[in-house]
């Protein structure tokens, strides 16, 4: 009977533990657009891709994104114009030279399903700025908003050498 009721107690704390996540605010598009671009650095002419597949990747609306081509190590990509479906995109690719990404040169590609191309135009990377990581993180927490970057895992990642 103790046991049942040890269970019983340990379900609902769950269950309010739960219901608790669920009611935090979340960010708008916009808003996480926002913090990231106060947490960026000033703009650079590029970076390199050490390898063919990048870390992770976050969509902050149709027009930028943060990649991180490793761990550790992000960019805020700021794009020419609204990039279709971007925002529900699973896979992305990223055009490079020789292992390096640059503004006003390289493109962002959103990826069909199973990584295949998409009958989309590239979508042109204006602008990238370094983004300062411990501030990025310490602005999310102290806004307890969920505003954490939404990785996509590796595996969903392609760069095309272009």
């Amino acid at each position: 009977m103790k046991r049942h009721i040890a269970h019983v107690g340990l379900t609902l704390a769950l269950v309010a533990l739960a219901a608790a996540c669920t009611n935090t605010p979340k960010l708008t598009p916009a808003e996480r657009l926002a913090l990231y671009r106060a947490n960026a650095e000033e703009p650079v002419s590029g970076f390199s891709m050490l390898a063919r597949n990048f870390n992770s990747w976050s969509a902050l609306g149709d027009q930028a994104l943060a990649v991180w081509p490793q761990p550790g190590q992000a960019y805020l990509l700021e794009l020419g114009s609204p990039c279709l479906d971007l925002n529900f995109a699973n896979a992305i690719s990223i055009s490079n030279l020789m292992g390096r990404v640059s503004s006003g040169f390289d493109s962002v590609y959103v990826r069909g399903s199973g990584g295949t191309p998409s009958m989309r135009l590239p979508c042109r990377i204006d602008s990238i700025r370094p983004l300062n990581l411990a501030a990025l993180r310490e602005a999310s927490n102290a806004a307890h908003t969920g505003a954490d970057a939404i990785e996509r895992p590796a595996e969903q990642q392609q760069a095309q050498s272009q």
